[in-house]
């Protein structure tokens, strides 16, 4: 029987060697070396291939919280849970593009066909997002399609192109393949900086279709994407191109699959017990691969707490960038996208790498302090959890320049006095605040309604000058009202109108007239088309303007024109204009601020994004460093698939959470800052049990120890159907 095997293995490498021709002749051709160095030529491509790729995944993902938000409607955290789940397809791929090139296409030719599938979801992404194209359905059909391809584009990819980039090198060049991935790291942070200060400028900035330029925002990273597959398919002639040489992590599977097998197999009580459960695969598998496999299952079973760090990180592009559009974004005339924040990430990790590495770690070794890898992750961990603390405080913060959240069966009310006179408002059963109202007096907040069921029509009692006017109005739960009162042919009138309840989008400031003459009045502010406000206290709908002064806004009526003078309209703030005309026919705006602006600086999330990369250097370059060396050398691939999908498992977790446990913001973060720093102490109490060795002198201890007797040898079940 095991003749009969070893033929087949002979047979199928020769059948692999039958066509040898551009495969072997590629890996031993002699290829161009950079600058007479021993860098060759080809990983120019390589690296510059990689910084547009990562151009074009961080650009897209920056803006694509907003874009779910602004353009196809959807609430917070419907657009947080597709956020992440693109993010968590993202890195679940990774393993189908190890499997592809390790046993079908090698990694050049999975490279270049994924690529073309990358830049294919990118082009039907960008086109989803141009208007005209369809409706609401259209939009999101053609969004989910060109993102799905996108993750398995730039999953499929990833552990691919760095591999590659290794395999360019000569063995004897060590050293110069260790400093080209500190190259090839540069780039994937100098893409990621760039990009995510750039394509927030494009989709805020530019204006097309009537709006924020989303088609610009997704089309540039589409075009790098292309130009990132072109400069990578014009170095093809410099590659060495490895054959595919079978994915040792189906072999894993594998032996792990007949491991347990075997083991159910052979639960007589007569069968002596083995050390470890993986010995039971010792039949079929070498006893070198069962060591290896050994070491792995160690090291991965230290990644099961990891998640929960990936879950807050990730955050940064979703739930951070959400609180950042409640936040004033102007530093002195320069005013920033609230998405643009995501750059300080990759801007502090290029700072902090080097201080930590020359600085803080070697003063830390001169304290005589053992500051091991599991104990450098922690921190990172911790690091977290604080960075969402303050995020937290920072969204209470936030919070007071919004609307109190309402119960069932309350409401909330304002009073604006158009009258030209004192007027006190009472309600039966209800308690008003700032009572009597002078004439065009901004109220300082609004007065809760307390209601006997979801709707109920209140009795309003207006009385000015010692005569009392009455009127009726119908009152919803969870809604917000202005009660206008005006004089209407010398006796006191009003009317109910809605209120926006939540802050405009996108940092704008909402703003909405009050048409106090006997004319229309058409106004044109800023670069909003024509606000059309009828005669006789008629109330236009809001209108979202950018924020900033506006000194002369036109206003026509049919008998001719005017100006107003509205001043600041700031971030996320709504207000309530009334077009008046005094005795002197001099036409003025009476601005009332119903929603505060927002009055908390952006810079206030500098503390939470130096925390979170801080703890991203401790953790994610620490865990990386830790968990290669750790493992034997045909074993590091596997651990960089674990990895990647414990990034994965983070996003999955954001998804349940938004979903299934609707909180307030703040208490979100909270939360997850809890849950970290619960996992942290779980990480910490595993890595105190955990040995750490080198592979090698455990795979010599392990060979050192087997001792064949044959007899102590009890025939199994699985030896029994062999024969």
């Amino acid at each position: 029987m095991t003749k009969q095997k070893g033929t087949k293995e002979t047979t199928k490498e020769k059948q692999a060697g039958d066509d040898p021709p551009k495969e072997s002749f590629s890996s031993r051709k002699k290829v161009p070396k950079l600058c007479g160095t021993n860098y060759p030529l080809s990983i120019a491509f390589i690296v510059v291939n990689e910084f547009c790729e990562r151009f074009s995944y961080y650009g897209m993902k920056a803006v694509l919280t907003l874009y779910f938000l602004n353009f196809l409607h959807w609430d917070e955290n419907l657009s947080t849970t597709i956020y992440h789940a693109f993010s968590g397809l993202s890195y679940f791929t990774p393993v189908i593009g190890a499997l592809i090139a390790d046993t079908w296409l090698g990694k050049f030719k999975t490279i270049i066909s994924l690529s073309i599938v990358y830049v294919i979801g990118h082009v039907i992404k960008s086109v989803g997002v141009i208007p005209p194209v369809g409706d609401q359905t259209v939009h999101v059909a053609l969004s989910m399609l060109g993102l799905c391809l996108i993750a398995l584009g730039t999953g499929g990819i990833k552990p691919c192109v760095a591999a590659f980039g290794g395999d360019q090198f000569e063995e004897e060049h060590a050293k110069e393949r260790s400093k080209f991935f500190s190259i090839f790291y540069l780039s994937i942070n100098a893409g990621s900086l760039i990009s995510t200060f750039v394509t927030p400028v494009l989709k805020g900035d530019v204006k097309c279709f009537g709006g924020d330029c989303y088609a610009l925002a997704f089309g540039v990273p589409a075009a790098l994407m292309a130009i990132a597959l072109v400069v990578f398919i014009s170095g093809s002639g410099m590659y060495k191109k490895n054959p595919p040489r079978g994915n040792i992590l189906l072999e894993i599977c594998k032996c792990i699959g007949f491991a347990i097998k075997n083991r159910l197999k052979n639960r007589s009580k007569q069968i002596p017990k083995r050390e470890h459960w993986l010995d039971w695969a010792s039949e079929k598998y070498s006893k070198q691969l069962i060591t290896e496999i050994k070491m792995v299952t160690r090291v991965l079973f230290l990644f099961i707490p990891l998640p929960m760090f990936w879950a807050l990180f990730d955050q940064q592009g979703s739930r951070w960038t959400l609180q950042a559009t409640r936040m004033n974004t102007d530093f002195g005339g320069l005013v920033l996208q609230p998405d643009q924040m995501q750059f300080l990430n990759p801007l502090l990790i290029l700072i902090f790498i080097p201080i930590f590495d020359v600085v803080l770690y070697p003063l830390i070794s001169k304290c005589r302090f053992n500051f091991t890898p599991i104990k450098k992750m922690s921190v990172g961990m911790i690091l977290a959890a604080l960075a969402f603390a303050v995020a937290a405080i920072v969204e209470v913060k936030v919070n007071e320049a919004t609307l109190p959240t309402l119960a069932s069966k309350e409401s909330l009310i304002q009073v604006l006095n158009l009258a030209n006179e004192k007027v006190e408002v009472k309600i039966q059963g209800q308690d008003l605040s700032q009572q009597p109202t002078d004439a065009f007096q901004d109220p300082a907040k609004y007065s809760k309604l307390t209601l006997n069921d979801q709707q109920q029509t209140l009795e309003f009692e207006l009385q000015s000058l010692g005569i009392v006017f009455t009127s009726k109005h119908t009152v919803e739960e969870k809604a917000v009202y202005s009660l206008i009162v005006y004089k209407s042919e010398g006796n006191l009138s009003s009317h109910l109108i809605t209120d926006m309840e939540n802050k405009p989008t996108k940092g704008q400031a909402a703003v909405r007239f009050i048409n106090t003459l006997d004319q229309d009045v058409n106004i044109t502010a800023g670069k909003v088309s024509v606000i059309r406000v009828s005669k006789n206290y008629s109330v236009s709908d809001y209108t979202n303007l950018d924020r900033g002064r506006y000194n002369k806004v036109k206003c026509k009526t049919g008998t001719g024109e005017f100006t107003l003078d509205l001043g600041l309209l700031d971030f996320g703030a709504s207000y309530t204009i009334a077009i008046t005309k005094n005795s002197t026919d001099t036409f003025q705006a009476h601005k009332t601020e119903d929603i505060p602006a927002n009055n908390v600086h952006i810079a206030w999330q500098l503390p939470q994004y130096m925390l979170i990369s801080a703890g991203e250097v401790m953790f994610s370059v620490t865990g990386l460093a830790f968990s290669y060396s750790q493992a034997p050398v045909s074993m590091k691939s596997v651990l960089q698939a674990g990895w990647l999908l414990t990034v994965a498992f983070g996003n999955v977790i954001v998804l349940i959470v938004a979903q299934a446990a609707p909180l307030e913001q703040w208490a979100e973060f909270v939360l997850f800052a809890a849950l970290l720093f619960a996992v942290c102490i779980i990480f910490s109490i595993m890595g105190y049990f955990y040995v750490s060795m080198n592979p090698e002198d455990l795979i010599e201890k392990e060979e050192n120890g087997e001792k064949s007797s044959s007899k102590n040898a009890i025939s199994l079940v699985q030896q029994k159907s062999q024969l």
